[in-house]
């Protein structure tokens, strides 16, 4: 996912390192099926086209029919900084129409949703930098608890079409000169930027067809002041909201398996996240505490990195085993919990020790977040489902490929109980 090219911008322009992360195919999307306008679609931010996909494909994972979810009570929660393609579609007065704000604002990433899907639930975009959309699982944690919203869709993403804002942090000294993130490594000089588009289906435990993990407690807190300014992450903070959430929940951090870091690589960054982490998480514990970051796999995706740890967290939960830490090869010496044993980078695939996992996600203004999961390795499936039942299988799709594609997947996963299940169901 990572890579040299000039998908985005000329490599090496502006001096900028010329490897980044980037999505494949961002320029096609089927605007009759999402009843979309055609001068909407030309003009509506290829994040927001993605989001409507991604959304789609998330409920129908979750094992429910997204049309059977219009009038509901559900949520939208995007976590989003920005829109690059707003500025070139907005560059020329004398041709601008107005489709280029209702597709671009970052409003329109969550309202767009509810809109198209029928939502009647809490709907908006959350923007704290690079802990935006874990932020927003965070406030779709506190509607559900609080009535307003039976159900929630949570999502993160990012596009980087404008080398002006790479150049941006390339100043802040936040990139990684050689175009690979190191996190928790002495070599680290910083992060890769990165793309991504994710959502996930929030349910309460009793409504669920599909059960991933349950989401046990997350909690924000802000820096506030900081001498160093308001850029440099506050250790202290950091610390105070982990000790507070597990409080609060009467859960003991020495319990917790393994923790997604937020893990950027940069030289201020991980000293400080680390050694709060080793002082709540490793007080007594018989082993290790197992740490990662996505960052070093596929880069940063900034506002959507929060979600990309979740859904790696999803998959290694499916899977039973956590993917390996790319880049790490000599401890950083900032972090004495890695030289004395207290912490382990995950370095090669490695099962889960337990079902209790965490996840950090922390905005560059300041902004923290952390969220709690318990894995549920046994996904709820149909008790009362028959292997020797037949059933006529249907497959409907906007063209013959389509279909041949549903029908070619079917086939491959006739051995999935949960598959069939919920492929019957939706």
């Amino acid at each position: 996912m990572v890579t040299a090219d000039d998908r985005r911008w000329p490599q090496g322009q502006y001096g900028l390192p010329t490897r980044n992360g980037k999505l494949k195919e961002v320029d096609r999307f089927d605007a009759a099926f999402f009843n979309v306008h055609p001068k909407q679609a030309h003009n509506m931010d290829p994040q927001l086209r993605l989001l409507l996909e991604v959304t789609y494909e998330s409920i129908c994972d979750a094992g429910m029919n997204p049309m059977k979810l219009k009038g509901t009570k559900t949520g939208v929660f995007i976590g989003a900084s920005g829109s690059d393609a707003q500025n070139a579609f907005s560059s020329d007065p004398h041709t601008l129409e107005g489709y280029s704000m209702t597709g671009c604002a970052t409003s329109m990433f969550a309202n767009r949703l509810s809109y198209f899907f029928d939502f009647k639930g809490p709907s908006y975009t959350v923007d704290t930098a690079c802990s935006s959309s874990l932020l927003a699982l965070d406030c779709a944690l506190n509607a559900l608890r609080n009535g307003s919203c039976d159900a929630a869709i949570v999502g993160g993403v990012n596009l980087c079409f404008r080398p002006q804002t790479s150049v941006q942090f390339l100043k802040l000294q936040m990139l990684s000169n050689d175009g690979t993130c190191r996190a928790f490594d002495s070599n680290g000089t910083g992060y890769v930027r990165s793309e991504t588009v994710a959502t996930v289906f929030i349910q309460k435990r009793q409504d669920a067809k599909r059960l991933y993990a349950t989401l046990l407690h997350s909690k924000t807190n802000t820096d506030g002041w900081k001498k160093d300014g308001i850029t440099f992450p506050n250790g202290e903070m950091q610390k105070n909201l982990l000790e507070n959430i597990y409080k609060e929940i009467h859960l003991d951090p020495n319990c917790v398996g393994y923790v997604e870091a937020h893990g950027t690589g940069t030289r201020a960054g991980d000293p400080q996240e680390m050694n709060s982490i080793t002082e709540v998480f490793c007080s007594k514990r018989n082993q290790p505490l197992l740490i990662g970051s996505t960052k070093s796999n596929m880069g940063h995706p900034e506002p959507a990195s929060g979600v990309a740890a979740l859904a790696k967290l999803l998959v290694a939960i499916q899977d039973g085993h956590i993917p390996a830490n790319l880049h790490y090869n000599s401890p950083n010496t900032g972090i004495p919990g890695l030289t004395d044993g207290r912490l382990k980078v995950v370095t090669e695939k490695t099962k889960l020790p337990n079902n209790l996992i965490s996840i950090n996600s922390f905005g560059f203004g300041g902004a923290n977040v952390h969220a709690v999961l318990e894995a549920n390795p046994n996904r709820k499936e149909d008790e009362n489902l028959s292997r020797n039942e037949r059933r006529v299988a249907f497959a409907c799709a906007r063209t013959a490929d389509g279909c041949e594609n549903i029908l070619k997947h079917n086939q491959h996963n006739l051995d999935q109980d949960e598959f069939l299940y919920k492929y019957f169901q939706v």
